[in-house]
């Protein structure tokens, strides 16, 4: 999904985010393994149009319509950009001084995971990350990997979330596809640095994103450096790197051999097997990742890579998770430095 983020907070102010715990309250054993596109803008732009609340509660319903007033007065919605698992987004802007946003809308019952704030309210966990992040940013919006949040809507039956979108941008899948065949390895080395220090970042803040894969990836393209943004925390929570999950959320295709065999994951190792899976991809484009695939050695890695760029890959995508490198070990490995 081409997807885009931003900063701050919402209407009713922000929850505390120090304390409270993960509520993941639907199994999604797989939300999009490939992406749905939007028309062009030949087509014509996508408008979206009107919702109309089933809600009982007149005192409610008129908060609701204020709500949506409110949203409506401040941003202006264009055309789609895609659509997946977990909602639709649109480009806009702001229109007080045409600020490019992306505003991705949530229906309330695919709100899979979710965060109890200190106050004992539950929130989505995407709006909760998303947050904690704003939080501890020390600069302004763009400043990190991470897409920021610039502000949120409950409007009962669905979620508006108004994100950072950078321009001009592409997300990684069809930027490995605008180049034809697989990315210079010198440029997956750039992007692949990036990636591992976002992923670094949000395991200090004990973030597991879940779902890191190409169409996840923002590719920022207006420089002469292509610059990583990360997108999409609608599966994430938070943990401790070690803790194991029981319930899968993300690309099952990209699931980590440790999930086929016992059933049980953790953050750590999964993201470092999602690192070699976005390699993978990035330098074999094709045939889609499938890790059934790989552990049959179908998928092999491609002998014209360099050395340290194969071993890279190969200890991303070692199978057993006990023997499988942390994220901040192969932040050292020689390929990336």
């Amino acid at each position: 999904m081409d997807q885009d983020s931003a900063k701050q907070t919402k209407t009713r102010g922000s929850p505390a985010l120090s304390g409270g715990h993960e509520s993941c309250n639907t199994p999604v054993q797989e939300v999009t393994v490939g992406k749905r596109k939007s028309r062009t803008d030949d087509e014509g732009a996508n408008r979206e149009k009107k919702r109309r609340l089933d809600i009982k509660d007149t005192e409610l319903e008129v908060c609701q319509e204020v709500t949506v007033a409110e949203f409506e007065a401040k941003y202006q919605q264009q055309y789609m950009l895609g659509a997946g698992g977990c909602g639709s987004v649109f480009a806009g802007f702001r229109r007080k001084d045409y600020h490019p946003v992306a505003i991705k809308h949530i229906p309330k019952d695919q709100v899979y995971c979710k965060h109890q704030d200190d106050t004992g309210r539950e929130i989505s966990i995407e709006v909760a990350v998303m947050m904690r992040l704003q939080e501890e940013k020390s600069g302004s919006v763009g400043a990190s990997a991470p897409i920021s949040l610039l502000d949120w809507y409950d409007l009962g039956q669905e979620l508006i979330l108004v994100l950072e979108r950078p321009v001009p941008a592409v997300d990684l899948y069809e930027y490995i596809l605008a180049n034809k065949g697989p990315l210079p390895e010198e440029e997956a080395k750039i992007i692949l640095r990036q990636l591992v220090k976002a992923a670094v970042h949000l395991q200090d803040n004990e973030i597991f994103h879940r779902d890191i894969k190409v169409e996840n990836i923002l590719i920022e393209t207006g420089s002469d450096v292509p610059r990583v943004r990360l997108i999409d925390f609608g599966l994430s929570c938070f943990t401790k790197q070690e803790t194991l999950k029981g319930v899968f959320y993300g690309t099952r295709w990209h699931a980590p051999p440790e999930w086929r065999r016992s059933r049980q994951y953790s953050a750590g190792p999964t993201t470092v097997w999602q690192m070699g899976v976005v390699l993978f991809q990035t330098l074999h484009p094709g045939e889609p990742f499938k890790t059934s695939s790989f552990l049959k050695n179908l998928l092999p890695i491609s002998e014209t890579l360099s050395e340290k760029c194969q071993d890279f890959m190969r200890v991303c995508l070692t199978q057993d998770p006990k023997e499988r490198p942390s994220l901040k070990q192969i932040r050292l490995h020689p390929w990336l430095n």
